[in-house]
């Protein structure tokens, strides 16, 4: 079961399997169940003897050539009852897996999905279950079923389909918030078929944890039914009841516990470490990878081509993923109260280029090469340590999208309070310097803002807090990702004003990444043109809009669309640029 929402998680069978197998922990957990279900299968070939053969001349012995495990204490062969009793605790922890992950996924998944009544009566029943004693409700079973596993075990997959329901339940109810389930609703699809395309694969790793979990449960109840005698009476060779044998001859010989204690210990930790390497496999292919590569430091030396007077300075930047590199080269110079637009289509490595100055690339993204130079600092962008320093007080930011970037469990005033707190000022004047900078955004009844959630304010206004957070350690550069691209034109326009006078005002260098031409003009003094990581253009915004001199600057202004005649088809880049081509030629 496992396997399969693993495969369907990522859609390529061949990749998971490469990915599972480059795993050694799981290697070793396969390798150990497989080991056991061979040797289930094979016992009659495998086990030297038959595990019901006495030899009292033969009792409590070693490890030999004739017995690889010893005698018990009725001179059985230690080896052959544990592989004989390898068939019967599977099938048990089978029957008990099944139930649990059948009932568990049906529940927390459509209770998750659809809630309403359906999801009331579902946590009825999950609290009922989990207040229940389930070791007497067995022992119950047990009893009227005449010590039959079957029965017990499946009433165990049902007491355990609570928990199973109950986790998967809660991250249902996570994945049915995103916006492409909203998309995929929208699209038309029904809700079966978003279950299983869309909400599934992304729950795979919870079920698949849930999964190897309750395997390894399983193994210890089954065992410790048979350990009791409650369950399948000897002398038929059980774990459990191998382990009881152990116990009842632990002070003269201790040896008989480490094959039957081993097995079980070794079961219980296989399928746990399977569980995690299954789970981390499935997610591997549409998540970020959680470590990043690890750059070796470099001497950054300062370059000896840059202007006096320059606040920020970046030579040679280079930022790569893996073997590709998506940047190649960014130069570029700033000065004080200065706006620098960088322009270019999506993709291009406008946002990957000012994130290297504050070390927040992606995972998996790293700085190549490059240095940058701030009021005289020189400084290496392969060095995160140093970047985070200076993040705040000397690098600001602001995010394309506002909502995103405020938590929704504190209070504007408190978000914007402890970023304030950082200069160690006393309380009264951080509660003063709150108001202020709600002031300095133009933010109407600044008290009663700060007073506010996050979501009980516009869109506009939360970019305005937005920005007041990003003022608040009074950085000296400012970094602006596409900020007013959530905004309608008004408040477009009023956040342009606010950066445009907050920059001269403060005089920090801005560097702004935007699509947007009308942006570049209303705010911008220098633009810098990107294409595929690589600069084509850099001037003035007067000189970039009255005489580019590269094709690809000329086809991008070109295909404007605020240029374009009502009711005339849009043109695009790529015509554009070959339309020139051609005209050239």
């Amino acid at each position: 079961m496992s396997a399969v929402l693993s495969v369907s998680a990522t859609g390529q069978p061949v990749g998971f399997v490469r990915r599972l197998l480059a795993r050694p922990l799981a290697v070793l957990a396969l390798a150990w169940l497989l080991l056991l279900l061979l040797s289930a299968v094979a016992a009659p070939w495998v086990a030297p003897l038959d595990p019901l053969d006495q030899d009292l001349l033969a009792i409590k012995q070693l490890p030999s050539a004739e017995h690889w495990l010893g005698t018990d204490a009725l001179g059985r062969d230690v080896f052959s009852r544990t592989v004989y009793g390898i068939g019967i605790t599977m099938a048990g922890v089978f029957e008990a897996v099944v139930v649990a992950v059948l009932l568990g996924m049906a529940m927390g998944v459509s209770a998750g999905y659809f809630g309403g009544r359906w999801d009331r009566w579902v946590q009825q029943y999950v609290g009922l279950m989990q207040s229940l004693p389930n070791i007497l409700i067995l022992l119950a079973v047990l009893a009227v079923f005449g010590q039959a596993m079957l029965p017990a075990m499946v009433t165990l997959g049902i007491m355990g389909s609570a928990g199973v329901s109950r986790v998967l339940r809660s991250v249902t109810l996570a994945v049915r918030e995103e916006l492409y389930i909203a998309a995929a609703r929208i699209s038309g699809l029904s809700d079966a078929h978003i279950i299983v395309r869309h909400v599934l694969p992304r729950i795979a790793g919870p079920v698949i944890v849930q999964l190897s979990m309750f395997a390894a449960i399983a193994v210890i109840v089954q065992t410790g039914i048979s350990f009791l005698g409650l369950g399948v009476a000897p002398p038929t060779p059980t774990w459990g009841g191998a382990i009881y044998e152990a116990s009842a001859s632990l002070n003269d010989f201790p040896w008989l516990l480490m094959p039957s204690g081993g097995v079980v210990a070794l079961t219980v930790l296989a399928f746990g470490l399977l569980g995690d390497s299954l789970r981390d496999a499935s997610t591997e292919s549409w998540s970020r990878p959680a470590v990043r590569q690890k750059v070796q430091a470099r001497q950054a030396v300062k370059p000896s081509d840059i202007p006096a007077g320059s606040l920020l300075s970046m030579r040679d930047v280079c930022i790569a993923a893996g073997e590709r590199t998506l940047v190649h080269g960014v130069s570029f110079d700033l000065q004080r109260g200065e706006t620098l637009g960088i322009v270019g289509e999506s993709g291009s490595g406008k946002t990957l280029t000012s994130l290297s100055l504050m070390g927040l690339l992606p995972p998996g993204v790293n700085v190549t090469s490059g240095t940058a130079v701030i009021a005289g600092e020189v400084i290496d962008l392969s060095d995160e340590k140093r970047l985070a320093q200076l993040r705040g007080a000397t690098v600001g930011m602001i995010f394309q999208e506002p909502m995103a970037a405020l938590d929704p469990c504190f209070t504007i005033g408190h978000q914007l309070a402890e970023v304030i707190r950082l200069q160690n000022l006393p309380e009264t004047q951080v509660q003063a310097k709150v108001i202020e900078l709600l002031e300095q955004v133009k933010i109407p009844n600044p008290r009663d803002v700060a007073a506010r959630y996050p979501h009980q304010i516009s869109g506009g206004m939360a970019q305005r807090v937005g920005i007041a957070r990003a003022l608040a350690s009074e950085p000296q550069i400012l970094l602006a990702d596409e900020p007013t691209t959530a905004l309608d034109v008004t408040v477009q326009a009023e956040i342009l004003a606010l950066l445009r006078s907050l920059g001269q005002s403060r005089q920090m260098a801005v560097v702004l990444v935007t699509h947007d031409w009308g942006v570049v003009a209303d705010i911008c003094d220098r633009a810098m043109v990107l294409r595929h990581g690589k600069v084509l253009e850099s001037a003035t915004v007067v000189d970039l809009f009255h005489q580019p001199q590269h094709p690809y600057t000329r086809a991008l202004l070109a295909a404007n669309p605020h240029s374009a005649k009502p009711g005339d088809v849009l043109p695009t880049v790529d015509e554009q640029l070959m339309k020139m081509t051609g005209e050239a030629a």
